[in-house]
């Protein structure tokens, strides 16, 4: 059964699970609400194919309708994150490739960060060691990031003869870490080290190596564990208002916090609050 197609039992408005979702080109698991994606070829520092890509894609726009999934953690085997593209597997064929077939590439590309974007699930990087390439594309698509001493960060498209503006680089890093520093970043294509990383705000907090996933699934699973609903509203308001004026912004805000304040998870708030209880949210 292909999970990303949906389920034969669909919850009303065609919602989904992923809770029997078998991953062909990483590592897949889901516990207490908290779904752990492991780029899983350490011995090459976890690289992507285009296989790779095309099903990152598939399941973050799965996401999009699975009730079962909360929050997301993405990892990589071993003691890095992921190196980018696999030189010999997508490297060495886009030598080969005419400009539509070029263009096909680089959108499906660009789609895997949309995908992330577009998904309601806070998502929760953990980034070990190298982080390169398309790999610095997912640690930025993601939420929030923790990193390690030994992180290194690096938007590396120059170094190969591509322009720095890959999957959405140029709009996404200034608004992360600054317009300087992401130009600096871009045009070099250096590494960015772990305290750095921190200092400049990419890292929302640096992690031992041992303990880094572990840390990053108890921020999920935190999250997980509160009013889900207003998390997806808030990652929608948090991606729109990005093209709106202040005025347009605030009446945006207005509009979703009154849908937030109808919801079933606020009553309970109050009610917890009330009773001196810690609420419990269901996400309704």
């Amino acid at each position: 059964m292909n999970y990303l197609h949906g389920h034969p039992h669909a919850l009303p408005g065609h919602r989904t699970t992923l809770a029997g979702y078998q991953a062909r080109h990483f590592l897949f698991d889901l516990s207490d609400g908290v779904a752990t994606l492991t780029l899983n070829r350490p011995e090459r520092k976890n690289p992507l194919t285009f296989d790779s890509y095309a099903e990152l894609r598939d399941l973050f726009r799965a996401l999009a309708l699975a009730d079962d999934v909360q929050a997301v953690v993405i990892a990589g085997a071993g003691d890095n994150f992921c190196s980018g593209g696999d030189v010999h597997e997508i490297i060495g064929p886009l030598t080969q490739l005419d400009m539509p077939g070029l263009l096909a590439f680089t959108r499906m590309t660009g789609d895997v960060v949309k995908a992330m974007r577009a998904c309601p699930q806070p998502i929760v990087a953990a980034i070990d060691g190298v982080c390169a390439g398309a790999g610095a594309m997912l640690a930025l698509a993601s939420d929030m990031r923790y990193g390690t001493a030994r992180s290194k960060t690096a938007f590396l498209f120059t170094r190969v003869g591509l322009a720095g503006c890959d999957m959405g680089a140029c709009a996404l890093l200034p608004r992360v870490i600054g317009q300087g520093r992401a130009a600096e970043l871009l045009y070099t294509g250096r590494s960015m080290s772990g305290p750095e990383g921190e200092r400049w705000g990419f890292f929302n907090a640096l992690q031992e190596p041992a303990g880094i996933l572990a840390a990053a699934q108890a921020l999920a699973r935190s999250l997980a564990e509160g009013p889900t609903f207003a998390h997806g509203m808030t990652k929608k308001m948090l991606q729109q208002e990005w093209n709106m004026g202040i005025d347009e912004a605030i009446e945006a805000e207005a509009q979703a916090q009154a849908i937030c304040m109808a919801t079933n998870d606020f009553h309970r708030a109050y009610h917890a609050f009330v009773a001196k209880q810690k609420p419990v949210f269901e996400g309704d």
